[in-house]
């Protein structure tokens, strides 16, 4: 397929996946003062003393002495590289919550319809679930104060419901059918966040695991998935990195350390100081180091997911089957300011066990580096193989000998182009709105009694999406202003029913559900799939 034929419409929900890579790899460490030419910094610190103080006394107007040296810091590391970052104090805490197992709060999946927020699912077990809240409830007031139809945002949600354990909020819950507002009390209490999605048998000896995040509970989330899948049978397994945009360093070297056998490097980084190089090898008996594995990988695949599949790859344990990862080999230490603010600074870099770095180039800009998704499928990478272009100085082999590239990130072992022929930039529309959520809520509320009696093998092989559901969703859409194409509606009708019915499955059962209705389209899955045959040849399993 010519990349002419696709708009930058039809790849818009790609491309925000891409452009939102932001966790990196992490390392904890304690900051110490590095070794430098003290004269030399202590003149670069005093002139900027300098500055600071003769633009807050002289200045003709009055400025924010605090905000003018946030820009700066900005504006510096900015001249590092394209990962080292600074978080302000009031995005600190938020921002590492992403990452933890835990965090205190009151436990519900939200989101935002019509300057509302409203309940997606209350989170199994948790204090909302107790209370008595419901899908599609709509959280009008806090603590008193009225909250809807004031231009809440996410991050307003977070800092309102998110508190100490123990703590009590006080919400106000519009209920359809009800006239009035009700009241509820809720004690904030510790909420676990999964970063292992899904896992489930494709067959009876085929397991699949979906990791989204390498957090601070990867690892023990996905043993314990291996060990509830090889109980039902699992002797070879799909591991799913699509979308991952890393994490956690040490989560990524656990996890490879349970499918490689001891002694088998994983990963080395190599600092300015001496402690932060290091090499990372299999050193415990993993929990699947026997059984034949298939890695899936695209190009929001990053960092940590790419440690795990180098991993894999250089070590000839299993396939790669995808398209070129994201191309980060920068590891970031995050670092405690004094004020509450956060410092990820870049202070190694990390090779596979072949040696290779998979870190793609900068650019002469950060927007050249942010830009890197656009130009890969302008340039036809999506579509073909053989529009990559690889550096023969970056060549390196394989434990077994097989010839692999460094240079920007992890080229796959079987290349699945991206499939277009469905999508189009009208379901792009729909689904970046909040039509598609307004729409589910609303038909899975009317339509109670059908649902609640139905197992997900009856939803899954025998519930279709109707021409009627489809319409009104494109009614639901036009109330968020998302106009009909009857071109792109005819084009993207299948993919948009598959789509839907995955969304609902996720409302009414869990994201297992979502997951394996999704995955019938998803086109590297089913290739993979493909491949589970003939996968322990293909990856050189034999001894």
């Amino acid at each position: 397929m010519s990349i002419e034929k696709n708009t930058k419409a039809q790849i818009r929900l790609p491309l925000f996946l891409a452009l939102g890579i932001s966790a990196g790899i992490w390392i904890g460490a304690t900051f110490a003062e590095p070794k430098t030419d003290r004269n030399d910094l202590k003149s670069a610190i005093y002139k900027l003393q300098e500055i600071i103080t003769y633009i807050n006394r002289d200045y003709v107007d009055s400025v924010d002495t605090n905000e003018l040296v946030e820009f700066g810091i900005e504006k510096m590391l900015g001249k590092l590289d394209p990962h080292s970052s600074y978080i302000p104090a009031e995005d600190a805490a938020l921002a590492k919550s992403q990452l933890e197992g835990e965090f205190d709060g009151i436990g519900i999946e939200f989101g935002i319809l019509r300057d509302t927020i409203y309940v997606v699912s209350p989170l199994t077990g948790g204090p909302s679930e107790k209370v008595g809240l419901l899908p599609g409830d709509q959280i009008i007031k806090v603590n008193g104060e009225t909250v809807a139809g004031t231009g809440v945002t996410n991050r307003d949600v977070f800092d309102l419901l998110r508190g100490p354990k123990g703590s009590e909020v006080k919400i106000g819950i519009q209920r359809k059918n009800e006239e009035e507002l009700l009241d509820f009390n809720i004690v904030r209490d510790k909420i676990p966040q999964y970063s292992v999605n899904a896992s489930y048998m494709i067959d009876q000896e085929t397991g699949y695991i979906k990791i989204t995040r390498f957090a601070a509970n990867t690892h023990e989330e996905f043993r314990s998935a291996l060990q509830e899948l090889k109980e039902k049978g699992m002797d070879r397994l799909i591991l799913d990195l699509q979308g991952n945009p890393g994490g956690y360093m040490g989560a990524a070297i656990n996890i490879a350390d349970e499918i490689l056998k001891d002694n088998a490097v994983i990963v080395s980084q190599e600092g300015k100081l001496k402690r932060y190089s290091q090499k990372a090898r299999a050193v415990r008996p993993g929990s699947f180091e026997d059984g034949s594995i298939i890695v899936l990988v695209n190009e929001g695949s990053a960092s940590a997911s790419e440690i795990v599949a180098g991993a894999v790859q250089d070590n000839d344990r299993g396939l790669i089957v995808g398209r070129r990862s994201f191309g980060k080999g920068l590891v970031q230490m995050p670092i405690d300011l004094s004020d509450g603010a956060e410092l990820r600074l870049t202070i190694a870099r990390y090779f596979t066990p072949s040696g290779r770095s998979i870190q793609k180039p900068y650019g002469e800009s950060e927007e050249d580096y942010a830009m890197d998704y656009i130009n890969r499928l302008e340039h036809g990478e999506f579509f073909s193989a053989d529009s990559i272009d690889f550096n023969d100085s970056l060549k390196y082999e394989t434990v077994k000998g097989r010839t692999v590239y460094g240079g920007g990130g992890i080229m796959p072992d079987y290349f699945v182009p991206m499939d277009t022929s469905m999508t189009s930039s009208y379901v792009s529309r729909l689904f970046s709105s909040e039509s598609w959520r307004e729409f589910i809520l609303d038909y899975v509320d009317e339509n109670k009694k059908k649902f609640a009696d139905m197992s997900f093998d009856e939803f899954y092989n025998d519930y279709e999406i109707s021409d009627k559901m489809l319409d009104e969703l494109v009614k639901t859409g036009e109330k968020y202003e998302v106009k009909f194409n009857e071109k792109d509606f005819n084009k993207s009708k299948t993919y948009l029913k598959v789509l839907l019915k995955a969304h609902m499955a996720r409302n009414l059962y869990d994201d297992n559900a979502f997951y394996m209705v999704i995955n019938d389209i998803n086109e590297i899955y089913q290739q993979a799939l493909k491949l589970l045959e003939s996968a322990e040849a293909l990856a050189f399993f034999e001894e």
